[in-house]
């Protein structure tokens, strides 16, 4: 993991996400213009993700205005062996998951939802009034 301090409730769950999904390796928040907030990872570079997961949500919200969507839900890419989705928490925050193969998508797109509400209450509580 990075050696920055990282907030404990933002890492909690994420780490819940991790395994209450098969599939799910690392987990990465960022801010839409790329900075780090917290990760849970082993084997990826977390402040690489957090810049690359602002660069594909910038991408994918001007290619879906370009093809006439009203917003972005979330941005997936699949190779060989991993998965990425990079979805907004809200206007200033992105959640990136990393997945194997092994991914369990359908519990994924159940479960995200949860993890998104309750990422964002917490940023917000810890946001400047």
């Amino acid at each position: 993991m990075s050696e920055i301090q990282q907030p404990e409730p933002l890492v909690e769950v994420l780490t819940a996400l991790r395994e209450g999904v098969m599939g799910v390796n690392e987990t990465v928040i960022s801010t839409v213009d790329g900075l780090l907030v917290a990760a849970d990872v082993d084997a990826v570079h977390p402040e690489s993700i957090a810049a690359l997961s602002a660069a594909t949500h910038s991408l994918a919200l001007r290619m879906a205005h370009e093809a006439g969507g009203t917003g972005l839900r979330e941005v997936a890419t699949r190779s060989a062996d991993r998965h990425v989705v990079v979805q907004a928490i809200n206007a200033r925050a992105l959640l990136t998951v990393l997945g194997d193969d092994g991914l369990d998508l359908a519990r994924l797109q159940r479960d995200i939802h949860t993890t998104i509400e309750q990422l964002a209450k917490i940023l917000e509580s810890d946001s400047p009034s």
